[in-house]
């Protein structure tokens, strides 16, 4: 217990004083985790919306695929990426294993199908009503779907809080196309994988709290636009 008691002590340190070593690591967990959201957010949105309005052959089977893929662990993804990306595989030329590039088209798999699942729910409980009006009023297509966009706005942003949560707790993936490389790749879930295996549990402890303070902020948004959806219903 004490050992425990001094650990949280010397994370609450670490925090507070702004160590150097540990906010690097936080920082490369948010960079790369925000700009994998940023990049998997438009065309998920878009298939969402065809899957959502859409008719053509296929359609189910494509609903179908992206339900199973939310099923798919990470460490999963991580392998597959890792064998197209290693020297030996198909995209081995580019060179983008053990890099933020890698741990990117990682997260953005990870990310992409819970946020088209969830953009699709939303879109379908939207009133269709929107998109028509829009339509006859002239409207172009991209104004039209802005539009219907807006109208289910808070079941989207849903969307993107749940998916970012996600991926930046995600440590299989990561570890495996970033390769845990201090300074360059490490971010907060490898870290605390790394500290906890060599015993060092202050580090661990820090960058625990932070997700868990992550995790609360991200449900008090959740509520808060799930109610906001609610009372626009």
């Amino acid at each position: 217990m004490e050992t425990i008691s001094s650990a949280t002590w010397q994370a609450l340190q670490l925090l507070l004083s702004g160590d150097t070593a540990l906010w690097e690591i936080i920082l490369i967990s948010f960079r790369v985790s925000i700009l994998a959201i940023l990049l998997a957010t438009p065309p998920a949105l878009l298939m969402a919306f065809m899957l959502a309005f859409g008719q053509f052959p296929g359609r189910r089977l494509l609903i179908a695929i992206v339900n199973t893929a939310l099923a798919i662990p990470a460490v999963v993804i991580g392998l597959t990426l890792y064998l197209l990306l290693s020297r030996s595989g198909p995209l081995g030329e580019w060179r983008l294993l053990f890099t933020q590039t890698a741990m990117v088209l990682g997260q953005i798999a990870l990310a992409f199908p819970l946020l088209v699942a969830m953009a699709h729910t939303a879109l379908q409980a939207a009133d269709r009503r929107a998109w028509e009006t829009a339509r006859m009023l002239g409207a172009s297509r991209l104004r039209a779907v802005w539009t219907l966009m807006y109208e289910v706005r808070f079941g989207l942003m849903s969307a993107l809080l749940a998916s970012f949560g996600r991926i930046i707790a995600e440590v299989g993936a990561s570890m495996m196309l970033g390769g845990n490389i201090l300074h360059y790749t490490r971010n907060i879930p490898t870290a605390i994988a790394l500290e906890t295996s060599k015993g060092e549990f202050a580090q661990g402890i820090a960058l625990g709290l932070v997700l868990l303070l992550l995790a609360f902020a991200l449900n008090l948004l959740l509520h808060y636009f799930q109610g906001k959806g609610q009372i626009a219903a």
